[in-house]
């Protein structure tokens, strides 16, 4: 699999806390090696048929879409606030 990243995930991952940014690095990397990692808790958004959550900490979370052989990164950052705009 790959990783693309929206322009908005870009925006979202620069205003993270540097220590969060180590977990979003580490929480990609899993998801790539095994998006069924207990860790990660990836589920689908709810209201949505093709957006998915994964856990990157306690508070905070990323959205993706599947294309094909590609996670396309949607948006990452508190929990609440990006499920509201996955």
């Amino acid at each position: 699999m790959k990783i693309a990243r929206t322009e908005r995930f870009k925006r979202a991952y620069r205003k993270l806390s540097p220590e969060n940014r180590q977990r979003a690095r580490k929480a990609i990397r899993l998801l790539l090696e095994n998006p069924r990692h207990p860790g990660l808790r990836v589920k689908r958004v709810k209201g949505t048929h093709h957006i998915w959550e994964a856990r990157v900490s306690r508070s905070c979370r990323l959205t993706f879409e599947i294309h094909g052989d590609t996670y396309l990164l949607r948006n990452i950052g508190e929990h609440d606030k990006v499920l509201e705009r996955p």
